[in-house]
């Protein structure tokens, strides 16, 4: 045990719950209680002493931090569940596999490594901008470009008000009316490769 004592929703989001904005709306809901009694804010400060549910349900210390590759293939969706009742990631993890987060996400039509953790703490640090991790995409798109036309993309762009960060792009191959193309970029929001990308 330890009697360092952290934020609850820092705590639940260690336990693998929640991300911890998904812990402090759980808070919000009213369906988390610490040492028997429902709590309201998510500034509270727990130890390893406290007996810490949520709806109902014990939530256990949280263990080491760990993380999964797993290879998300075309068809499924990144998210718990789908209002359109399309198959999803989770749905299709090994039933032996501990309740896990996703560190960012993959589109429907896309494949390829999607990272998973336990520790939602973790999850958020890598989802950061700041963080500089670079992601590399496999992408391929409709039509014949020429090189200076990713220019733009190069430097970054501004979408509907968004602003993107600059990204590589590098075409690798023409195959009939599809371009193969192989793009990198640092920010968790610097790419808009939706249509039929891979990730690696």
């Amino acid at each position: 045990m330890t009697d360092e004592p952290e934020r609850i929703a820092k705590r639940l989001a260690r336990a693998g719950v929640a991300s911890r904005r998904g812990a402090e709306e759980m808070i919000a809901e009213g369906r988390v209680a610490v040492n028997g009694k429902l709590i309201d804010s998510p500034a509270i400060k727990v130890t390893d002493r406290d007996r810490i549910a949520v709806d109902g349900r014990p939530v256990e210390a949280p263990e080491a931090a760990r993380l999964w590759r797993y290879y998300k293939p075309i068809g499924l969706v990144t998210t718990e569940s789908d209002e359109k009742g399309r198959p999803t990631v989770f749905a299709n993890l090994p039933a032996d596999l501990p309740r896990v987060l996703s560190v960012g996400r993959l589109d429907l039509n896309s494949e390829g490594l999607l990272l998973l953790t336990n520790d939602g703490g973790l999850k958020r640090r890598l989802e950061l901008p700041s963080t500089g991790w670079i992601r590399k995409y496999r992408v391929r798109a409709r039509g014949t470009p020429t090189d200076d036309v990713f220019g733009p993309v190069r430097k970054g762009i501004t979408v509907d008000g968004e602003r993107f960060a600059p990204m590589t792009v590098t075409i690798d191959r023409q195959q009939g009316a599809n371009v193969w193309l192989t793009s990198s970029a640092r920010c968790a929001r610097g790419s808009r490769w939706t249509a039929s990308g891979s990730r690696r």
